[in-house]
């Protein structure tokens, strides 16, 4: 049986466990109607509202649907992840869903083609500036609006990205595209509100991966090449003080004013803000997985127990926190030893001071 476990941030009922207080211990979050068989492969979440992609390309909703970030609703009385509604009836289907993403009251899924491709993109929310990437007159739907003419002939989407207030596509073809606000340089020059998909232009090396902080984005070439640009402001000296050598990695994130890269080697490269003990600890053990974000971090190590640090104000990072933040150190939130043997942890997430570690048989 597949169970997913949450903890953290709960006051719009975003953890889907039928209440909304906030927890420090992980508790396990809840399906109406009933759980589905497919594990959850990725969390991703906005302010208040959260979604769940799993491996099936169905998408399930909790949190705050007043935005129209979480689909058509029906919202609930009692706070339970539902499979999101993304279309009025009889408006079509959009097909299994391969990427999810939020800014802090928009969404956006990457859905396969009739040739499963990555060739649909959608948003849905509120965006007064930009972030749903559908031109200066939409900044609110309940349902999923696709983008018009992108991406272009020939591409797929291979990454999807959005922080606060912006969203960044990396496309089959090397290019990187972003949109929302962008007035610190998220996407490059011109630095400004962006209202559709604009080419992130200055880079000199195809692109595999992006991911956005809340005032810079993250620009990684093929994991062994060395390749990185973070572009916009400096806050935090994220760009300045990047690595001078970017080691081969396994996998890559940001939070709101970090930048992380898990070596393939499983040790966490990090830099950036530490005011509530955001970059990784000392003597961390090897990792083989990495969820960032708000303000803290989620890892899976190779021994396998689940590790938090950072800002744990909303009980995210686990019960024992010093003036709410677990910093130089790290709490186990979960761990392989405590749960059946014949089930393992499969995936972990991380969002708006909220942590998930989804559970699957072996």
């Amino acid at each position: 049986m597949n169970a997913l476990f949450a903890l953290g941030s709960n006051g719009s009922g975003q953890l889907g466990i039928g209440h909304q207080e906030d927890v420090s211990v992980p508790k396990p979050a809840h399906f109406h109607p009933e759980q589905p068989d497919s594990p959850v492969v990725m969390v991703a979440a906005g302010g208040n509202h959260t979604l769940l992609l799993n491996a099936a390309g169905q998408v399930f909703w909790s949190g705050d649907s007043a935005t129209g970030a979480c689909g058509l609703g029906p919202p609930t009385d009692v706070p339970v992840f539902q499979e999101i509604r993304l279309v009025q009836d009889g408006g079509g289907k959009i097909g299994n869903v391969s990427l999810i993403a939020c800014t802090w009251e928009a969404s956006f899924i990457v859905a396969r083609d009739a040739d499963g491709k990555n060739t649909r993109i959608y948003s849905f929310g509120v965006g007064t500036k930009g972030e749903l990437g559908q031109g200066e007159l939409l900044v609110r739907t309940p349902s999923a609006t696709g983008f018009k003419d992108f991406p272009p002939a020939n591409t797929e989407i291979v990454d999807l990205s959005a922080c606060m207030g912006h969203a960044v596509v990396v496309l089959s073809n090397g290019d990187a595209y972003g949109w929302g606000n962008c007035r610190k340089g998220q996407a490059g020059a011109p630095e400004k509100i962006i209202y559709s998909p604009r080419r992130v232009e200055g880079l000199d090396f195809k692109v595999t991966r992006a991911v956005c902080a809340k005032e810079s984005t993250a620009f990684f070439g093929e994991p062994a090449s060395g390749h990185l640009a973070v572009l916009g402001a400096d806050k935090w000296k994220l760009s300045s003080s990047k690595p001078a050598e970017v080691p081969h990695w396994a996998d890559v994130g940001a939070s709101w004013g970090n930048i992380y890269i898990l070596g393939t080697d499983g040790a966490l490269v990090g830099w950036g803000r530490d005011d509530h003990g955001q970059l990784p600890p000392p003597n961390l053990p090897e990792l083989t997985k990495i969820a960032i974000g708000s303000e803290h971090v989620v890892a899976h190590a190779k021994g396998g127990d689940v590790l938090s640090w950072g800002w744990g104000e909303h009980g995210n990072c686990g019960p024992k926190v010093v003036n709410n933040d677990v910093k130089g150190r790290w709490n186990v939130i979960a761990s392989s030893k405590y749960i059946p043997a014949d089930s393992r942890i499969a995936s972990i997430g991380a969002g708006c001071a909220t942590s998930w570690v989804c559970i699957t048989p072996r």
